[in-house]
């Protein structure tokens, strides 16, 4: 209406870490009944903001208000309940407790508590938003996808009032995201103000009713999502320079098998036969919680295959994995950045020995300062922010974060490359980054990428892999234009019939 003040007002907002300015000075108005946007590029800010906003962080300076008065957010029970949820990042949940637990948890319930009624509300509510979630199962057997369902259940069970969205569909298929944003337009019909924070400009595009831009902690630009012609120009406001988000891949002559995978059965895969040579990105395409996991598992190590037969660089699995080399060898790329990628209490530069120390030991000693200097230089040419090895890696934003994983394994010149959806998070200027190195990689190796965006498994992949309940339902290459069309078909099981 006419003449209110916005639903929240962030005025004035400053927040530091250390020498590191995450917020400077930030003015911000959000909304009623509208979706903004909030875009920048890895550590410009918005997460620390957002965060504020959540009572997750204190701001050093500056206040705000709702609808007019000011308020103390103090904790995130104080957000909760002045009608703030927010989805975040990394997600917040307890891994052996169950969807259901995880949503129940903060709400108040008296001594006794129905699960059976509990299940059939959780069941309720994610038919009601067309995810297909088990409120009996526990969260540390669900996929990333799957955890990020049980994070917005949360967010709507609450009934908040300002929702706050970080990067909510990176690890979505395309029918999921237009799940969300038809549940999102539903919200802001009922009057409520949402946030919503992405590296797809397509989706901003789409969803949004206003834009901010945040550059170096800094709101640089304001517009009307109306008034932005295109996703370039959107990409150009935001990084202050064209980008394209395009690769030139030429194709190479594939060269000796580096993974062969035969018969692969057990931990929900069902037959699976694949082969990678050096020379070729393999791409991994399927709905999240169809066999990629257990997959990517047992190609990495992380857990023996029950049955069938795994090759790496031409050795029996448990011989590569007895005995396996720091460089030259294999490069996982997890997508559990926080969890597995990283330890998060520990800085940069150790984070960066996680997996390189073979390289800098000599007899018993620890070459540190050899290290030091050449994760400093990784650090400069990955554009890492914070650019300082003392900072811990729970300080950097996802984006950053990401990027410290990437430049450690590539330093590692591996031969076999499992890059397992190595853009998410990442905003468009890293994502270019990021799609020319892999580009780059495959000359030396075989690279096996198994992401949730098709555009990106399109951009890159020599050829695709399709998987459907364990199953791999189609190999073809990228080329076969019949195939290629079917790929959203063969993804709900259906059979490829080309």
């Amino acid at each position: 209406m006419t003449g209110q003040p916005p639903l929240i007002r962030l005025a004035g907002i400053s927040k530091s870490f250390g020498d590191v300015h995450a917020n400077r000075d930030i003015t911000l108005d959000i909304e009623e009944g509208r979706i903004l946007a909030l875009l920048g590029e890895n550590g410009a800010g918005k997460s620390t903001l957002m965060s504020i906003l959540a009572g997750q962080l204190q701001p050093d300076s500056g206040t705000i208000f709702l609808q007019g008065s000011p308020i103390v957010l103090s904790t995130t029970d104080r957000a909760i309940g002045a009608g703030i949820g927010m989805v975040y990042q990394h997600f917040k949940l307890v891994e052996a407790m169950t969807v259901a637990e995880n949503i129940q948890l903060g709400h108040a319930g008296g001594m006794w508590l129905s699960w059976p009624k509990i299940h059939e509300e959780v069941r309720d509510l994610a038919a009601q938003y067309g995810m297909k979630v088990d409120p009996a199962a526990r969260i540390g057997s669900l996929s990333m996808g799957e955890k990020q369902q049980v994070e917005i259940l949360k967010l709507l069970h609450r009934r908040s009032r300002i929702l706050i969205f970080d990067e909510p569909t990176a690890v979505l298929t395309p029918h999921e995201a237009e799940n969300l944003f038809a549940t999102m337009k539903l919200m802001v019909g009922q009057g409520k103000a949402i946030v919503f924070i992405s590296h797809k400009l397509e989706e901003v595009m789409a969803i949004a009713d206003s834009i901010a831009i945040l550059r170096r902690g800094e709101v640089v630009d304001r517009v009307a999502a109306a008034a932005v012609s295109s996703s370039a120009e959107l990409a150009e406001r935001m990084v202050g320079r064209e980008v394209l988000l395009q690769v030139d891949r030429q194709p190479l002559e594939p060269r000796q098998i580096v993974l062969k995978a035969e018969q692969l059965d057990g931990a929900g895969l069902h037959a699976v036969d694949l082969e990678l040579r050096q020379g070729e990105i393999l791409g991994i395409v399927g709905v999240a919680g169809n066999g990629q996991k257990p997959l990517v598992e047992m190609i990495c190590g992380l857990c023996p295959p029950p049955a069938g037969t795994i090759r790496l660089l031409g050795m029996e699995w448990r011989k590569f994995f007895a005995d396996q080399q720091w460089d030259l060898a294999l490069s996982y790329i997890p997508e559990d950045r926080q969890g597995l990628a990283t330890c998060q209490g520990l800085d940069l530069l150790d984070n960066f020995l996680l997996t390189t120390r073979g390289g800098f030991v000599r007899g018993p000693w620890l070459q540190r300062a050899l290290a030091d200097e050449k994760a400093a230089r990784l650090i400069r040419d990955f554009d890492i922010r914070p650019p300082n090895l003392q900072a811990l890696a729970w300080q950097l934003s996802g984006g950053n974060l990401q990027k410290m994983v990437l430049a450690r394994e590539f330093y590692r010149k591996p031969r076999l490359i499992v890059a397992e959806q190595p853009t998410q998070g990442l905003d468009i200027a890293a994502t270019e980054d990021v799609w020319k190195l892999l580009l780059e990689a495959r000359e030396q190796a075989g690279i096996l990428l198994v992401t949730g965006d098709l555009a990106e498994a399109m951009a890159l992949s020599d050829r695709i892999a399709v998987m459907f309940e364990g199953r791999i339902v189609a190999t073809f290459s990228t080329d076969d234009g019949e195939y290629v069309a079917r790929i959203p078909q063969m993804m709900a099981g259906l059979e490829p019939d080309v």
